[in-house]
């Protein structure tokens, strides 16, 4: 076996001039994988180069995987993914990763950028303060869930209705409502995240109607499933298919 032209094709976009040391010490597995990866997998799909590797970040920092995370932002930033991207994905992995996860991520992304000669901090994305947070976290979502929200409010029982306080506030009005990434792409970046923390199979079917509600149809979260089969395994993947199957049945 070798890489096949389309791959190498593809991998150099992203990396140029990057010579694997993988391909010295486990040439048959870098083989498999880079015809797979950056072949047959990038072959099907609608999402544009740089969706793809923004995914692909996301599913990474919940995947705990720093040091492929730091080699795929490179190629990221090669493709024109911004800083500001870069910071937004890192940040709005918080309220769904946690910071116990995110914080290598943090100083992963920070080297990774000043090294490129990349002046830290960016541009602040907030567009919320201690006052108006709740009030505009709500709205956005309840622009995502719809009616849903309500009911989750009127569901939730006194001693957690604490919780979905903090969801309007904190996970949508101090993350969600950043400006940076549009809604429609930090959807795609909840689905991505979700799916490959496994075990969150209940809030993936909600942001699979959450996606539809801006504007991500199935075959675009089909399309960012199968981009993600090559770094987060099947078993996730099929689970992933399954709950998109029971939401939006063929």
């Amino acid at each position: 076996m070798s890489i096949s032209e389309t791959a190498n094709k593809n991998h150099e976009a992203l990396f140029p001039n990057r010579k694997s040391e993988l391909a010295q010490t486990d040439l048959e597995l870098i083989e498999v994988f880079d015809n797979f990866a950056f072949d047959e997998v990038l072959a099907y799909g609608n999402l544009e180069p740089r969706t793809r590797l923004m995914v692909i970040l996301a599913s990474m920092i919940a995947c705990q995987a720093v040091a492929e995370y730091k080699v795929m932002l490179g190629g990221a930033l090669n493709v024109g993914v911004t800083p500001v991207e870069v910071k937004e994905i890192v940040y709005q992995a918080v309220p769904y990763v946690g910071m116990a996860k995110v914080y290598d991520f943090l100083y992963a992304t920070n080297e990774i950028l000043e090294s490129r000669g990349i002046k830290l901090p960016v541009e602040g994305q907030s567009t919320t303060t201690p006052e108006t947070r709740f009030e505009k976290g709500y709205a956005v979502q309840k622009a995502i869930l719809g009616d849903r929200l309500e009911k989750m409010y009127a569901d939730s029982p006194a001693n957690q209705i604490h919780i979905q306080k903090y969801l309007s506030a904190n996970c949508f009005g101090d993350y969600v409502a950043r400006s940076g990434i549009d809604l429609k792409t930090r959807e795609l970046l909840t689905f991505s995240m979700l799916l490959a923390l496994g075990g969150c199979e209940p809030q993936l079917k909600g942001h699979i109607q959450s996606n539809l509600t801006v504007g991500n149809d199935k075959e675009r979260l089909l399309s960012v499933i199968t981009q993600l089969v090559p770094y987060v395994g099947y078993p996730r993947t099929l689970n992933a298919i399954r709950c998109l199957n029971e939401v939006l049945p063929e």
